[in-house]
Protein backbone atom coordinates (compact mmCIF):
# COMPACT_ATOMS: atom_id res chain seq x y z
CA UNK A 1 0.00 0.00 0.00
CA UNK A 2 1.42 3.31 -1.05
CA UNK A 3 1.76 6.04 1.79
CA UNK A 4 -0.89 8.92 1.57
CA UNK A 5 -0.08 12.43 2.89
CA UNK A 6 -3.23 13.69 4.20
CA UNK A 7 -2.30 16.96 5.34
CA UNK A 8 -3.62 18.28 9.53
CA UNK A 9 -5.04 16.41 11.91
CA UNK A 10 -8.50 17.93 12.25
CA UNK A 11 -12.14 18.07 12.87
CA UNK A 12 -12.03 19.02 8.85
CA UNK A 13 -9.25 16.54 7.49
CA UNK A 14 -10.64 14.03 4.34
CA UNK A 15 -9.34 10.70 5.36
CA UNK A 16 -11.43 8.87 2.63
CA UNK A 17 -8.34 8.12 0.28
CA UNK A 18 -6.45 6.62 2.62
CA UNK A 19 -8.86 4.49 4.32
CA UNK A 20 -10.04 2.92 1.56
CA UNK A 21 -9.42 -0.98 2.00
CA UNK A 22 -8.03 -0.62 5.29
CA UNK A 23 -9.05 -2.77 8.50
CA UNK A 24 -6.96 -1.59 11.49
CA UNK A 25 -5.93 1.65 11.97
CA UNK A 26 -3.00 3.14 14.72
CA UNK A 27 -2.92 6.45 15.51
CA UNK A 28 0.15 7.96 16.81
CA UNK A 29 -0.22 11.14 15.76
CA UNK A 30 -0.97 14.19 18.20
CA UNK A 31 -0.14 17.73 19.52
CA UNK A 32 2.09 16.80 22.10
CA UNK A 33 3.85 19.22 25.11
CA UNK A 34 4.97 22.68 23.67
CA UNK A 35 7.64 23.89 25.83
CA UNK A 36 8.21 27.84 23.75
CA UNK A 37 6.32 30.03 26.40
CA UNK A 38 5.38 32.00 23.02
CA UNK A 39 3.15 28.59 21.75
CA UNK A 40 -0.81 28.66 22.35
CA UNK A 41 -0.47 25.52 24.89
CA UNK A 42 -3.77 25.90 25.97
CA UNK A 43 -6.32 23.32 26.52
CA UNK A 44 -8.77 24.53 23.35
CA UNK A 45 -5.69 24.71 20.99
CA UNK A 46 -4.51 21.10 21.73
CA UNK A 47 -8.17 19.56 21.89
CA UNK A 48 -8.50 20.53 18.33
CA UNK A 49 -5.74 17.91 17.11
CA UNK A 50 -6.25 15.93 20.02
CA UNK A 51 -9.94 15.14 20.32
CA UNK A 52 -11.64 16.88 17.35
CA UNK A 53 -9.09 15.37 14.61
CA UNK A 54 -8.82 12.30 16.58
CA UNK A 55 -12.53 11.36 16.76
CA UNK A 56 -13.17 12.70 12.84
CA UNK A 57 -10.44 9.55 11.55
CA UNK A 58 -12.09 7.63 13.91
CA UNK A 59 -15.75 8.52 12.58
CA UNK A 60 -14.72 8.24 8.96
CA UNK A 61 -12.58 5.04 9.89
CA UNK A 62 -15.61 3.70 11.12
CA UNK A 63 -18.22 4.56 8.07
CA UNK A 64 -14.69 3.35 5.69
CA UNK A 65 -15.71 -0.49 7.22
CA UNK A 66 -12.33 0.01 9.75
CA UNK A 67 -12.79 -2.77 12.07
CA UNK A 68 -10.19 -1.98 14.95
CA UNK A 69 -8.92 1.69 15.86
CA UNK A 70 -5.52 1.32 17.93
CA UNK A 71 -5.17 4.56 20.29
CA UNK A 72 -1.59 5.66 21.55
CA UNK A 73 -2.82 7.60 24.21
CA UNK A 74 -0.92 9.00 26.86
CA UNK A 75 0.21 7.62 30.85
CA UNK A 76 -0.74 11.33 31.48
CA UNK A 77 -4.22 10.20 31.67
CA UNK A 78 -3.49 8.28 34.84
CA UNK A 79 -1.70 10.93 36.43
CA UNK A 80 1.57 12.62 36.58
CA UNK A 81 3.27 10.80 39.63
CA UNK A 82 2.46 7.77 41.31
CA UNK A 83 2.99 6.54 45.30
CA UNK A 84 5.86 4.49 45.87
CA UNK A 85 5.25 0.65 45.95
CA UNK A 86 1.48 1.65 44.34
CA UNK A 87 1.90 1.54 40.31
CA UNK A 88 -0.61 2.93 38.45
CA UNK A 89 -2.95 0.01 36.78
CA UNK A 90 -5.35 0.32 33.68
CA UNK A 91 -8.45 0.20 35.84
CA UNK A 92 -7.45 3.15 37.87
CA UNK A 93 -9.68 6.27 37.46
CA UNK A 94 -8.49 8.58 35.24
CA UNK A 95 -6.65 11.91 36.84
CA UNK A 96 -5.11 13.90 34.13
CA UNK A 97 -3.23 16.69 35.50
CA UNK A 98 -2.63 19.15 32.66
CA UNK A 99 -4.15 19.81 29.11
CA UNK A 100 -2.42 17.24 26.91
CA UNK A 101 -3.47 14.90 29.41
CA UNK A 102 -7.07 15.98 29.47
CA UNK A 103 -7.32 15.87 25.96
CA UNK A 104 -5.82 12.67 25.85
CA UNK A 105 -8.52 10.91 28.37
CA UNK A 106 -11.20 13.02 26.65
CA UNK A 107 -10.24 11.71 23.33
CA UNK A 108 -10.39 8.05 25.00
CA UNK A 109 -14.07 8.53 25.99
CA UNK A 110 -15.21 10.05 22.73
CA UNK A 111 -14.02 6.90 21.03
CA UNK A 112 -15.41 3.83 23.49
CA UNK A 113 -18.70 6.11 22.74
CA UNK A 114 -18.04 5.69 18.97
CA UNK A 115 -17.14 1.81 19.64
CA UNK A 116 -20.80 1.21 21.21
CA UNK A 117 -22.24 3.07 18.71
CA UNK A 118 -20.65 1.53 15.56
CA UNK A 119 -19.15 -1.82 16.79
CA UNK A 120 -15.60 -0.86 15.82
CA UNK A 121 -13.25 -1.85 17.98
CA UNK A 122 -10.95 0.41 20.21
CA UNK A 123 -8.28 -0.23 21.70
CA UNK A 124 -6.13 2.00 23.96
CA UNK A 125 -2.84 1.64 24.79
CA UNK A 126 -1.16 4.03 27.75
CA UNK A 127 2.26 4.43 27.45
CA UNK A 128 5.34 5.54 29.83
CA UNK A 129 8.24 7.69 29.21
CA UNK A 130 9.28 6.20 25.68
CA UNK A 131 13.22 5.88 24.59
CA UNK A 132 14.69 4.11 21.70
CA UNK A 133 16.73 4.47 18.74
CA UNK A 134 16.73 8.39 17.49
CA UNK A 135 14.91 9.14 20.74
CA UNK A 136 14.83 13.25 21.12
CA UNK A 137 13.49 15.96 23.94
CA UNK A 138 14.81 15.02 27.49
CA UNK A 139 15.86 11.40 27.22
CA UNK A 140 18.38 12.03 24.57
CA UNK A 141 19.29 15.36 26.72
CA UNK A 142 20.17 12.90 29.78
CA UNK A 143 21.85 10.36 27.30
CA UNK A 144 24.47 13.15 26.16
CA UNK A 145 25.26 14.40 29.91
CA UNK A 146 26.34 10.80 30.67
CA UNK A 147 27.89 10.78 27.17
CA UNK A 148 30.24 13.39 27.96
CA UNK A 149 30.40 12.73 31.17
CA UNK A 150 29.05 15.64 33.12
CA UNK A 151 29.06 16.10 36.39
CA UNK A 152 25.23 15.42 37.15
CA UNK A 153 23.91 16.06 40.97
CA UNK A 154 21.36 12.88 40.86
CA UNK A 155 23.75 10.43 42.51
CA UNK A 156 21.39 9.90 45.48
CA UNK A 157 17.96 9.86 43.71
CA UNK A 158 15.05 7.32 45.25
CA UNK A 159 12.14 7.79 43.04
CA UNK A 160 10.69 4.76 41.09
CA UNK A 161 10.02 5.18 37.49
CA UNK A 162 9.12 2.83 34.47
CA UNK A 163 9.89 3.02 31.09
CA UNK A 164 9.51 1.60 27.72
CA UNK A 165 11.66 0.36 25.19
CA UNK A 166 10.36 1.78 21.21
CA UNK A 167 10.26 -2.13 20.74
CA UNK A 168 8.45 -3.40 23.42
CA UNK A 169 5.51 -0.82 22.34
CA UNK A 170 5.79 -1.72 18.93
CA UNK A 171 5.33 -5.23 20.10
CA UNK A 172 2.48 -4.52 22.26
CA UNK A 173 0.41 -2.89 19.36
CA UNK A 174 1.19 -5.80 17.10
CA UNK A 175 -0.25 -7.80 19.07
CA UNK A 176 -3.48 -6.10 19.99
CA UNK A 177 -4.12 -5.35 15.93
CA UNK A 178 -5.80 -9.09 15.70
CA UNK A 179 -5.86 -10.41 19.70
CA UNK A 180 -9.69 -11.09 19.93
CA UNK A 181 -9.54 -9.88 23.77
CA UNK A 182 -7.80 -6.88 23.24
CA UNK A 183 -10.68 -5.27 21.79
CA UNK A 184 -12.58 -2.28 23.41
CA UNK A 185 -9.87 -2.28 26.67
CA UNK A 186 -7.10 0.47 28.09
CA UNK A 187 -3.83 -1.05 27.91
CA UNK A 188 -0.54 0.53 29.72
CA UNK A 189 3.13 -0.30 29.00
CA UNK A 190 6.36 -0.61 30.30
CA UNK A 191 9.81 -2.50 30.20
CA UNK A 192 8.17 -4.11 33.58
CA UNK A 193 11.69 -3.26 35.14
CA UNK A 194 11.24 -0.24 37.26
CA UNK A 195 14.47 1.78 37.72
CA UNK A 196 15.44 5.34 39.99
CA UNK A 197 16.77 7.88 38.07
CA UNK A 198 20.07 7.11 39.62
CA UNK A 199 20.02 3.54 38.69
CA UNK A 200 19.24 4.85 35.06
CA UNK A 201 21.75 7.20 34.31
CA UNK A 202 24.53 3.98 35.73
CA UNK A 203 22.78 1.82 33.22
CA UNK A 204 23.18 4.65 30.50
CA UNK A 205 26.92 4.96 31.76
CA UNK A 206 27.47 1.02 31.27
CA UNK A 207 25.43 0.87 28.06
CA UNK A 208 27.41 3.91 26.81
CA UNK A 209 30.92 2.89 28.23
CA UNK A 210 31.15 5.91 29.79
CA UNK A 211 30.61 5.43 33.52
CA UNK A 212 28.18 8.84 34.90
CA UNK A 213 29.28 11.09 36.86
CA UNK A 214 26.83 11.64 39.82
CA UNK A 215 26.87 13.78 42.96
CA UNK A 216 24.93 12.21 45.76
CA UNK A 217 22.82 15.46 46.83
CA UNK A 218 19.86 15.17 48.66
CA UNK A 219 16.61 14.68 46.61
CA UNK A 220 15.20 17.74 49.47
CA UNK A 221 17.90 19.93 48.37
CA UNK A 222 17.71 19.99 44.54
CA UNK A 223 13.38 20.07 44.76
CA UNK A 224 13.87 23.39 47.30
CA UNK A 225 16.83 24.47 44.03
CA UNK A 226 14.36 23.91 41.70
CA UNK A 227 11.67 25.87 43.47
CA UNK A 228 13.64 28.59 43.84
CA UNK A 229 14.31 29.04 40.16
CA UNK A 230 10.27 28.36 39.35
CA UNK A 231 11.43 24.77 37.67
CA UNK A 232 9.08 22.66 40.22
CA UNK A 233 7.37 20.82 36.82
CA UNK A 234 11.42 20.00 35.95
CA UNK A 235 12.03 18.36 39.68
CA UNK A 236 8.76 16.54 39.45
CA UNK A 237 9.79 14.76 36.24
CA UNK A 238 13.34 14.38 37.99
CA UNK A 239 12.81 13.39 41.22
CA UNK A 240 8.70 12.02 41.23
CA UNK A 241 7.63 8.19 41.09
CA UNK A 242 6.08 6.80 38.10
CA UNK A 243 5.10 2.78 38.05
CA UNK A 244 2.36 1.51 36.13
CA UNK A 245 1.88 -2.10 36.60
CA UNK A 246 0.78 -4.28 33.43
CA UNK A 247 -0.14 -7.53 34.53
CA UNK A 248 -3.42 -6.81 32.83
CA UNK A 249 -0.96 -7.42 29.32
CA UNK A 250 0.05 -10.73 30.37
CA UNK A 251 -3.33 -12.41 31.84
CA UNK A 252 -5.31 -10.87 29.04
CA UNK A 253 -3.37 -11.01 26.20
CA UNK A 254 -0.51 -13.53 27.21
CA UNK A 255 2.01 -11.07 26.20
CA UNK A 256 5.95 -11.19 27.06
CA UNK A 257 8.09 -8.48 26.36
CA UNK A 258 10.68 -9.02 23.53
CA UNK A 259 13.22 -6.83 25.18
CA UNK A 260 14.57 -5.90 28.62
CA UNK A 261 15.25 -2.65 30.19
CA UNK A 262 18.98 -3.39 29.83
CA UNK A 263 18.38 -4.38 25.74
CA UNK A 264 16.72 -1.61 25.11
CA UNK A 265 19.53 1.23 26.64
CA UNK A 266 22.07 -0.66 25.27
CA UNK A 267 20.09 -0.50 21.64
CA UNK A 268 19.49 3.43 21.99
CA UNK A 269 23.20 4.21 23.40
CA UNK A 270 24.02 2.48 20.18
CA UNK A 271 22.15 4.90 17.71
CA UNK A 272 23.33 7.52 19.70
CA UNK A 273 27.21 6.89 19.34
CA UNK A 274 26.86 6.06 15.48
CA UNK A 275 25.57 9.46 15.49
CA UNK A 276 27.55 11.92 18.26
CA UNK A 277 31.05 9.15 18.26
Amino acid sequence: MEPFTVGELSRETAWGAALAGVHVVIHTAARVHVMNETADNSLDEIRRVNVQGTLNLARQAAAAGVRRFIFISSIKVNGELSRPGQALTADDVPAPQDPYGVSKHEAEQGLFELATATGVHVVVIRPVLLYGPGVKANFHSMMRWVQRRLPLPLGAIDNWRSLVAMDNLLDLIVTCIDHQRAANQIFLVSDCDDVSLTQLLRALGWALVRPAWLIPLPATMLRLAALMVGRRDLAQRLLGSLQVDITKNRQLLGWTLPVTLSQGLEKASRSLLDDHP
